[in-house]
């Protein structure tokens, strides 16, 4: 499906209906077409670019490419075979949590088609960690990112112990660790960020991961809306807990400069997709400068075009993340961007 008939004809349709609905309606197209013979080889074919050029050795993980899709897209696991065939290099899932969760009151998806973006509240909803690794058992070689969370019943004070339960039972089954402290929509999770209890949460995972014979790589994904201050205590606290690196950015609580019908923009939740894009940039441009280099950073937030891709990678990301850019791009973004590289 060229770019073209995938802006002029596919999005006008799927954008008539409510946003979380298309979403589900997508993952069963997707799913539905991959059990036709040979439909998933056909995708393969169409999406995929592969040149030695594209590959990248990030965390002692070797990607083929570095383009990945984020965190949210598929939450439990349910399609990162399919998903991998439209030319993604990696896949993370989650945000997932211990114990199942419904997440936050629907409608919690919406649309800002004038900006390219969505502002999302879903709050962590997802089956549970357990529920996950049973699909993921029959991974065979797609690159696998596990981002894990607390329940929204879980108190601050106990946090860390969610974020062991969901590391210990994923360890075997994902190829890094994301911890998600930053997501605006889990009741005063954000509070995780600051920089005490980050440090003690990110060294008790540390210990844990020292433990095994070969230990996971596990980075931090950080709010855009982090002050300059806040961002430096991030510099040291990867110096500190000796993490792998840094996911930059989260969704924003931010709403500036948006052209859309104000009766949406002032939904509570994480603003993603274009308006995301200069601020990303800078958290990364910030963090690559101030640190010297000191760490990888999976650059994510208003990807939609190659030269924003090209963009980040310049600031100083060593690999990228897409999301809101593929739900208003179309299946053929990735490989558009790949062949740019």
């Amino acid at each position: 499906m060229s770019q073209q008939v995938y802006k002029n004809l596919i999005r006008p349709i799927l954008f008539l209906f409510d946003a979380e609905k298309v979403h589900h309606f997508s993952f069963a197209s997707i799913r539905l077409a991959h059990k036709i013979p040979y439909v998933g080889s056909i995708i393969r074919y169409l999406y995929t670019v592969k040149h030695p050029k594209l590959e990248r050795e990030v965390f002692g993980i070797r990607f083929p490419n570095p383009i990945g899709l984020a965190a949210g897209f598929d939450k439990d696991a349910k399609l990162f075979r399919e998903l991998s065939n439209f030319g993604f290099g990696f896949i993370e899932i989650g945000t997932l949590t211990p114990k199942p969760q419904d997440g936050n009151p629907k409608k919690r998806l919406f649309r800002l088609q004038a900006d390219k973006g969505i502002i999302n509240r879903m709050g962590f909803n997802n089956q549970g960690v357990e529920a996950a690794i049973k699909r993921l058992k029959k991974n065979k070689n797609v690159i696998i990112g596990g981002n894990i969370g607390k329940n929204k019943i879980t108190p601050n004070d106990q946090a860390t112990d969610d974020y062991l339960i969901c590391f210990d039972t994923l360890f075997p089954y994902v190829d890094y660790f994301v911890v998600n402290v930053s997501s605006p929509n889990t009741p005063n999770l954000r509070d995780l960020q600051e920089k005490k209890p980050l440090t003690v949460l990110l060294k008790t995972l540390q210990i844990e991961n020292q433990k095994r014979e070969n230990p996971k790589p596990i980075l931090l994904k950080i709010a855009p809306d982090l002050t300059e201050t806040q961002l430096l205590d991030i510099i040291d606290i990867v110096a500190d807990t000796k993490i792998d690196g840094v996911i930059a950015t989260n969704t924003t609580i931010a709403r500036d400069g948006l052209q859309t019908d104000a009766e949406i923009t002032k939904e509570t939740g994480g603003l993603s997709g274009k308006p995301l894009r200069n601020r990303s940039t800078e958290v990364i441009r910030f963090l690559h400068t101030k640190s010297k280099n000191n760490f990888p950073i999976i650059g994510v937030g208003g990807i939609h075009t190659p030269q924003d891709a090209i963009e980040k990678l310049e600031a100083g990301a060593s690999l990228l993340q897409i999301y809101t850019g593929f739900v208003y791009e179309g299946p053929a973004m990735v490989k558009r961007i790949l062949n740019r590289l």
